[in-house]
């Protein structure tokens, strides 16, 4: 995905999120991660959520995008990021829990198999996904960038194989209940 290699994109996306965070998302995972955990943050666009992240968990931030990495380094020089693209995860590291917010959307299906697939193999014995996506049915490129929505029944069909599905449910980020947190436990 090369959008996001474009450091006027990643200015307007970064002005674009100002008013948006996680902090209710990972309100939710906070009660089934302990403190101090290692985590892995896909897609950190403009580290938000890692802000917050850090600030409970040993926690790794990751884009695909060296732009997004580039702007969040030059004032947390104290973070580890990683390159790193969602399909791949191209790291030897393990971690706890992998976190991505509203990221695996830009994936196809195909790729969202191999995804979990990959984080299967980086997650600890035990190790959980937090992971969230818009609801609905529709798969659709806008602005050069794919999206794929998802229903429920369809995310538990995707990751039951490999993983135990610990919470699922939705939440209002624009509209009444238009989006979908999992969280997944490795088998």
């Amino acid at each position: 995905m090369t959008y996001f290699n474009d450091r006027q994109k990643v200015q307007e996306y970064i002005e674009m999120c100002e008013d948006m965070d996680g902090k209710k998302l990972i309100d939710v995972l906070k009660k089934h991660l302990k403190e101090k955990s290692t985590i892995l943050e896909l897609g950190m666009g403009p580290g938000k959520d890692l802000n917050i992240l850090k600030k409970y968990y040993n926690a790794i931030g990751s884009d695909n995008s060296q732009e997004f990495l580039n702007v969040y380094a030059e004032n947390n020089k104290d973070t580890q990021l990683l390159l790193l693209d969602a399909v791949t995860i191209n790291t030897e590291k393990k971690f706890d829990c992998i976190y991505s917010n509203k990221v695996l959307q830009h994936l196809t299906k195909n790729q969202l198999n191999q995804s979990a697939a990959r984080q299967w193999e980086v997650l600890y014995d035990d190790g959980l996904l937090f992971h969230t996506f818009w609801r609905g049915d529709l798969e659709e490129i806008y602005n050069g960038l794919r999206f794929v929505y998802y229903e429920k029944d369809e995310l538990i069909n995707l990751f039951q194989n490999l993983f135990n599905i610990i919470e699922i449910d939705y939440y209002s980020e624009e509209e009444d209940k238009d989006s979908i947190y999992i969280i997944l436990q490795k088998k």
